[in-house]
Order: C-alpha cells, then sequence, then structure tokens
C-alpha cells in the first residue's frame, strides 16, 4: 500500500493507504494507535471495498505539528474534510474508540453525512472509563508542553506503552499486538513536538459525560452498526445498549471471545460484520 496525503486547508496532513477496488470505505483507529490498528481485517474487506486507512492527526505519519488546536471539533472539521476528498460525499465510515469518537461528533455537528457508520467499541455519551488512568495520562502529557521536558516525555511514553501492553488489549493473547505497539510508538521517542501537541490535545478532550449525544443520537439518519466486544474493559455493552434505543436506524453486534483490540481477536468476525452491513 502507498503512503498517501491529504492536505486541509488549514495545512494539517492527513497519511493514509489504500487498498482494493470498490465502494471506498475508511476504517479510523484507536487512540495511540495507528492504521496498523485494522491489519488483520483488511485482506478480507479489500475483496468488496476499496479500503482507506489514516493515520488520525497526532498519530503515525500524520499531522503533529503543536500550531494546530487540537480539539474534538478540529479533529471533527480535519476528518470531515478528508472522507469527503478521499471517499465521497456520503462516505462509508468506521471507528473505533478515539476515531469513533471524531466521526460520532462530525456526524453530531452536521460536517458528515455518511452513507453507513460503523462505531465500535467507544466511550459514546458515557464519558471516559478508567478516569483514573486517564487522568493520569492528560497530566504526563501536560507535563510535556513544559519547555525542556518534552523529549524527556517522549522517551518515557515508549517505556510506558511498551509493546507487551498489546497482550492486555487482546483476550486471545494475539502475539502480533505487540508489534501493533512497537510500531505506534517507533517515532515517538524524542519527538518533542508530538508530546506538546498531545499536551494540547489532552486538556482540551471532553472527560465527562456527553449529554448533547443522547440528543444527537435521534438525528442520525444514516444507518449505523454498533459494533461491540464482549470482554473490553473500558467499553462496557451496556452503553451500546442505550444507545440502540435511540437510534433511527441502528443495530447492535457483539463479537465474543473479544476484548479491546477486536481485530485482533476476531479479524474473520469482524470482516463479517463489516461486509454484511455496508454490502
Amino acid at each position: 500500500m502507498r503512503l498517501r496525503l491529504y492536505h486541509h486547508h488549514d495545512g494539517a496532513r492527513v497519511a493514509y493507504r489504500e487498498t482494493g477496488a470498490g465502494p471506498g470505505l475508511a476504517l479510523f483507529h484507536s487512540a495511540g494507535l495507528s492504521h496498523r490498528e485494522w491489519e488483520p481485517a483488511v485482506e478480507a474487506l479489500a475483496t468488496r471495498f476499496r479500503v482507506v486507512l489514516p493515520d488520525l492527526p497526532l498519530h503515525g505519519d500524520s499531522e503533529d505539528r503543536p500550531r494546530h488546536p487540537y480539539t474534538l471539533d478540529w479533529l471533527a472539521e480535519v476528518i470531515a474534510g478528508f472522507c469527503h476528498e478521499t471517499v465521497g460525499p456520503r462516505p462509508l465510515v468506521a471507528g473505533h474508540d478515539l476515531g469513533a469518537e471524531i466521526l460520532l461528533h462530525a456526524v453530531a455537528n452536521g460536517e458528515l453525512e455518511p452513507g453507513r457508520l460503523v462505531l465500535m467499541s467507544n466511550q459514546l455519551h458515557r464519558g471516559a472509563a478508567h478516569r483514573g488512568r486517564r487522568a493520569a495520562w492528560g497530566l504526563a502529557c501536560r507535563v510535556g508542553a513544559v519547555p525542556g521536558l518534552d523529549r524527556l516525555v517522549s522517551h518515557g511514553a515508549r517505556v510506558v506503552f511498551r509493546p507487551s501492553v498489546g497482550d492486555k488489549l487482546t483476550v486471545s493473547g494475539n502475539p502480533a499486538a505487540r508489534d501493533l505497539l512497537r510500531h505506534a510508538f517507533a517515532d515517538m521517542g524524542g519527538n518533542g513536538n508530538r508530546i506538546r501537541s498531545w499536551a494540547r490535545f489532552a486538556r482540551r478532550r471532553p472527560s465527562g459525560p456527553r449529554r448533547d449525544l443522547l440528543d444527537a443520537y435521534g438525528r442520525i439518519e444514516a444507518p449505523v452498526l454498533l459494533l461491540w466486544a464482549d470482554q473490553d474493559k473500558y467499553h462496557p455493552v451496556a452503553a451500546a445498549q442505550e444507545v440502540l434505543d435511540l437510534l433511527p436506524d441502528g443495530q447492535l453486534r457483539v463479537l465474543s471471545g473479544c476484548g479491546f483490540l477486536m481485530a485482533y481477536d476476531d479479524p474473520v468476525g469482524v470482516a463479517r460484520e463489516l461486509i454484511a452491513f455496508l454490502g
């Protein structure tokens, strides 16, 4: 897959890869990872779709300069522009964790009108799970914004998010999850720009319940698939069940024996559900 770049009107760049032929399908990954989160399921999806795999801003080869605001509004604007240019005006889109949060925000704001929308496990309207850990992560990022400490924190991030962390994100213990973590943080060491940008994002990312989404769900006209893992300790199925009752055209599918990294625990199941829903 060749590396391509989308340039937003404010100069922000989104790096992406694509493979396959057919209707365009953009897949957005989780916080801290990269487009490789989808890798185990891509081959099966590419038989039916032109699969577009972006790195979110602050991740992989995409934008990480601290000149941008990195608010949820800004991220939604950038991703909506990316979808319009690379997939079309009524795109097929799917997101997991942060990728799903950004897509949902873009749809709720009216910036993105997908043909079909897949939301995999994410915090939805409930706010962050494991808030203590998230607060610690936010504090570390803010420390990294202090001049002279950014490079020190960047090296510390590689220690905290070492490859063995991948074992805890799956139920099956798929060893490929270690390679995913290794790749995601390979360029972090010494990257002061990225740490300062993450600090800005950490300060501005909503952490409490998103009550505004409870009203927004009813305005989503596109068919929505809630694709959840039964053993994801960060995102309980109960949240998706609450949302299902509020969506005009929604359905919930739960994959058994899966943890946070669903595509690494059950790539066949993930591809099967996406193909069945998206056509």
